[in-house]
C-alpha cells in the first residue's frame, strides 16, 4: 500500500502533484478479437452471445454509438445495430492478453492495483525523476501498450484515485486526460451525478427527486438533508467525493477479489441431473481459470436464477482455500443443495470463489484424497500443454458444450 500524497516535507521539490493514473483498456474483449482477425476494425462488433437469450459482454464504439450497451441482450443490441457482428467470447485469451498488459504497467511501477482484468489504478510519484510529470508517464504507458500488445487504451491522470478514474473516461476512447491540481472542481461540478463513483440507478433517482443533477448540485446540498434520503454512510462519501476529496490509496496486488463463471441457457434446465452436469461443467471451467492465475479462494458462491429471472445466491466460507475441481465441486453441491431448486427451471448458473490468495502461500497438507488431488494435479498440468478439451471429467464426457452467453472474471469493458 502506498500513500497517494507525492508532496511531503522534504520530498523533492519534482514531486507529481497528479501522481495517480488510471489506466483502462478500450472495448478489451472486442480489441483482442480485433487483433485475432483485423478484418474486424472498423465495423459494429459485439462480443457475447447471439441466441434468444444472449447477453453483450463488450461493444465497439462503431456499436455504441448505436445504442449498444454492455449487459444488453443481444437481441436488443442486433435491433438497434441491424449490421453488428457477434463474436463469441474466448475468456482464456483475454486473460491472457491481460497479463501482457499488466506486465507493460508493471516495467513502469510495482505500485499497482488492478481492478479488473483490463483496468488499473497507478501511483507513478516514484517515477518524479525520470519523467518530466505524470502526464509524459501516461503517454509512456499508452505508447507501450500499442506497441508491445497492439492495444488501444486510455489513461486519466489525477490528484486522486477517483478523479483519474473520471478522466479516463473522458478520453475515451484511446486518449488521455489530465486534471491539473487545484483544477478538481472545474472538472468535477458540470458533470453529471451518474459519473459519480458509487451512484448506481437507485441512488441517481433519489437525488434526482432533490432536484440534484450535476455533481455541482450535489455538493450545495445540506448534509442532513442528504442523510434523510441516503443515510449517514452514502453522505459522507459521495459529499467528500464531490468536493474532488479521495484519501484512498493504491493497494497493491488487489488485481483480483474473486474469480467467477457463469452461463445462461438458451433452453432451461429442468430436472436435477442436468443441472448438476452443467454445475459441473462450470467448476471445471473454474478450476481450470484459478490454476492458470495461480491463485485459490477461501469462500465459495453458487448463484442460481430460475425461469421467472428470480435469482439465488449461496456461499460458504471454507476451513482451507481451494482450486482443485473436487473441492471445487463438492463445495457447489453442498450449496446447491441450500439453494433448494424444487423442481424449478434453471435459467442462469454461475460458480465463484472470493478471497483469494496466491497458490504459491503456504497450504495445509491434507492426506483425506491424495489419489484425488494427484489426479487433479495431473489434469490440469495436461491441459496446460494440449489444452482445455485434453482432459474432462467423465461424467462430462461426450455432453455437448451449450452456447456460453455470459462468462465473466469481473466487470466487462
Amino acid at each position: 500500500m502506498t500513500r497517494g500524497a507525492a508532496q511531503q516535507p522534504g520530498s523533492n521539490s519534482r514531486a507529481f502533484r497528479e501522481p495517480f493514473l488510471h489506466v483502462d483498456m478500450d472495448a478489451f474483449f472486442v480489441e483482442v478479437e480485433r487483433l485475432r482477425d483485423p478484418s474486424l476494425t472498423g465495423r459494429p462488433i459485439v462480443v457475447g452471445g447471439s441466441g434468444p437469450r444472449g447477453v453483450v459482454a463488450s461493444a465497439s464504439y462503431e456499436a455504441r454509438s448505436r445504442g449498444v450497451r454492455s449487459a444488453m441482450p443481444g437481441a436488443e443490441a442486433r435491433r438497434r445495430c441491424p449490421n453488428v457482428i457477434f463474436v463469441p467470447p474466448d475468456h482464456r485469451r483475454y486473460a491472457a492478453v491481460s497479463a501482457d498488459v499488466f506486465s507493460v504497467l508493471r516495467s513502469f511501477t510495482p505500485l499497482i492495483e488492478g481492478l479488473s482484468i483490463d483496468e488499473a489504478f497507478l501511483d507513478v510519484s516514484g517515477l518524479r525523476l525520470h519523467f518530466p510529470s505524470s502526464e509524459d508517464v501516461g503517454h509512456a504507458i499508452r505508447t507501450k501498450i500499442r506497441e508491445e500488445v497492439g492495444l488501444p487504451a486510455s489513461v486519466g491522470v489525477a490528484g486522486t484515485k477517483s478523479i483519474a478514474k473520471l478522466a479516463s473516461g473522458k478520453a475515451k476512447p484511446n486518449g488521455l486526460l489530465r486534471i491539473p491540481a487545484g483544477s478538481e472542481i472545474e472538472f468535477l461540478h458540470p458533470l453529471p451525478i451518474s459519473d459519480l463513483w458509487g451512484v448506481g440507478p437507485v441512488t441517481e433517482a433519489t437525488l434526482a427527486e432533490l432536484g440534484v443533477l450535476t455533481i455541482g448540485d450535489l455538493a450545495e446540498i445540506p448534509p442532513g438533508l442528504l442523510e434523510q434520503r441516503v443515510g449517514g454512510a452514502n453522505t459522507t462519501h459521495l459529499s467528500a467525493l464531490a468536493r474532488g476529496e479521495d484519501p484512498r490509496e493504491v493497494i497493491v496486488g488487489s488485481a483480483a477479489r474473486s474469480i467467477s463463471v457463469e452461463e445462461t441457457y438458451p433452453v432451461d434446465l429442468v430436472d436435477r441431473d442436468a443441472v448438476e452436469r452443467q454445475l459441473l461443467r462450470l467448476c471445471d471451467r473454474l478450476a481450470g481459470r484459478l490454476h492458470r492465475a495461480g491463485a485459490r479462494g477461501r469462500s465459495a458462491t453458487l448463484k442460481v436464477r430460475f425461469d421467472d429471472f428470480t435469482t439465488v445466491t449461496r456461499s460458504v466460507t471454507l476451513r482451507e482455500p481451494i482450486w482443485r475441481l473436487p473441492d471445487i465441486w463438492d463445495s457447489a453441491l453442498r450449496l446447491l443443495t441450500r439453494a433448494r431448486l424444487g423442481g424449478r427451471p434453471v435459467r442462469l448458473l454461475g460458480v465463484g470463489v472470493a478471497h483469494l490468495v496466491e497458490a504459491a502461500d503456504p497450504e495445509q497438507l491434507s492426506m483425506a484424497h491424495p489419489d484425488r488431488d494427484a489426479v487433479s494435479e495431473a489434469a490440469e498440468a495436461a491441459r496446460s500443454r494440449f489444452g482445455d478439451g485434453a482432459v474432462v471429467p467423465a461424467r462430462l464426457a461426450g455432453l455437448q458444450k451449450p452456447p456460453t452467453l455470459k462468462d465473466e472474471r469481473g466487470p466487462p469493458d
